[in-house]
């Protein structure tokens, strides 16, 4: 008897639960904020929170644990080097879940499956503002990037085609702007 064996079985078989999960967790690591239903959000919670539990310590037995579960080395080290340390001061929740609405095609709900202490992102705006304050002379750069750099008429001309083509129109681009109108006009 399956006594308190309970788990989020999301309609699938047990191969594709599983590759539904690690998807899910990838993607989150990948990106630390994900829309998703809230039934796989629910479900991939207690997968998420044990791979972060093991990046808090960084060991050879646990990155072999945390492999075990992603598969990849990338995601791996990117979990122990950056997200990890995120995470020293606490002991549960690394994972919220913000509820967005209900589908419009299906009626499921909708959820924002995000990390709780999110690494934000230096916008490129604010790295050309500090270029702009901190201008570098000649002086001051090393003796490769001092030199003037001289282009070829070869690498002109070639720079010049790839502006000029246009990519080619799909076929059957024009039949599928009348269809999408319809759909979105519901």
């Amino acid at each position: 008897m399956r006594h308190k064996q309970k788990r989020h079985q999301l309609n699938r078989f047990t191969s594709w639960h599983k590759a539904t999960l690690i998807s899910l967790l990838k993607n989150l690591l990948k990106y630390q904020s994900i829309k998703t239903t809230k039934g796989k959000a629910l479900a991939v919670r207690p997968l998420v929170e044990k791979v972060i539990t093991l990046s808090k310590e960084n060991s050879l037995v646990n990155k072999r644990q945390a492999y075990k579960i992603l598969g990849e080395h990338s995601l791996v080290s990117q979990l122990f080097n950056e997200t990890g340390p995120r995470f020293v001061n606490r002991t549960s929740g690394f994972v919220r879940v913000l509820n967005l609405g209900s589908r419009r095609g299906d009626g499921a709900d909708l959820v924002v499956l995000e990390l709780t202490e999110i690494k934000k992102k230096e916008h490129k705006l604010h790295k050309k503002e500090k270029k702009a304050e901190a201008p570098e002379t000649p002086e001051t750069l090393p003796a490769e990037e001092a030199k003037p750099k001289t282009e070829t008429k070869f690498t002109e001309e070639k720079h010049h085609e790839h502006e000029s083509k246009k990519p080619a129109k799909k076929f059957l681009g024009g039949i599928r702007k009348i269809f999408k109108k319809e759909r979105d006009s519901l």
